[in-house]
């Protein structure tokens, strides 16, 4: 049993998609980044499950999902976002997406036709370029990397996620973050993604986000060291109306090193809306 249980299964294109529904509620759908999974909203989903129905999962390819030898691009997540809400029956949820999760809810918003009663981005992958050293590395590399003996992969897969962390965090905070990519699959998945990952499906959408049909808050780390705060400044720019607050002492992984400041901005937030 895990701490954080996934005990649904959704699905989609044949492969299991594992999720969550507690509460009871407004709808309020946490989505997820890379290279993580569900679990960043255990410090978070919880405060909000006695005032709504809250939905969370595991991206396709991700955590306790399915780990597929095939797509898992952010060419796929929108599609399975997009099913995901169909399958809830929700019309407008509030959403809250990190990294990865922000390119999906986007895409879901503004290619699949999805609406949302508002959007919270939380250091999104939102506009290019995007992808660190480490990544361009692996997309030319992917054999080579998914072959790796497993005591290099549980080296290099907590140096990788610490990177996204400001605070020291403990190894046992960590292992769940890890242990997903470790092994068979989860090796060769790491990789898989990574691989996939594309500019051009944030390329496809980042001229419409002055279209996005919903209020946004974009929250971001002032330290994060995976996508530069400007880009968050930018992106604020481009979409009319949104709010932008830059957070202290928070790198990429917000929901380790500020969960309180992600609990606070939604707070704030949800209860202005109409």
């Amino acid at each position: 049993m895990t701490d954080w249980p996934l005990p649904q299964t959704y699905r989609f294109n044949g492969h299991a998609i594992r999720f969550a529904v507690r509460g009871d509620g407004p709808p309020l759908v946490f989505v997820h980044g890379t290279p993580f999974s569900s679990h960043v909203w255990h410090r978070i989903a919880p405060h909000f499950i006695a005032s709504h129905r809250v939905h969370y999962f595991d991206l396709m390819g991700y955590g306790q999902s399915e780990k597929i030898d095939g797509d898992v691009s952010l060419g796929i997540q929108n599609e399975l976002l997009a099913r995901l809400l169909e399958h809830w029956g929700l019309d407008r949820p509030d959403v809250v997406a990190h990294d990865f999760g922000g390119a999906t809810a986007l895409r879901a918003h503004l290619l699949n036709g999805k609406d949302y009663r508002s959007l919270t981005l939380i250091d999104p992958v939102a506009l290019t370029p995007w992808g660190s050293p480490f990544v361009q590395h692996v997309r030319q590399h992917e054999a080579a990397f998914s072959g790796l003996p497993d005591y290099i992969q549980r080296a290099i897969v907590p140096a990788y996620i610490r990177g996204a962390i400001k605070r020291d965090i403990p190894d046992e905070e960590l292992a769940p973050y890890v242990k997903p990519w470790l092994g068979d699959p989860g090796q060769a998945a790491f990789y898989r993604q990574i691989a996939q990952m594309d500019e051009r499906y944030t390329q496809e959408v980042e001229n419409q986000y002055p279209n996005v049909r919903c209020p946004v808050q974009i929250l971001w780390g002032e330290d994060d060291q995976w996508i530069p705060i400007d880009r968050g400044r930018a992106l604020h720019q481009m979409i009319p109306g949104s709010q932008f607050h830059p957070i202290a002492d928070a790198g990429h992984l917000m929901q380790e090193d500020a969960p309180e400041a992600i609990v606070a901005a939604l707070l704030r937030f949800l209860p202005l809306l109409p």
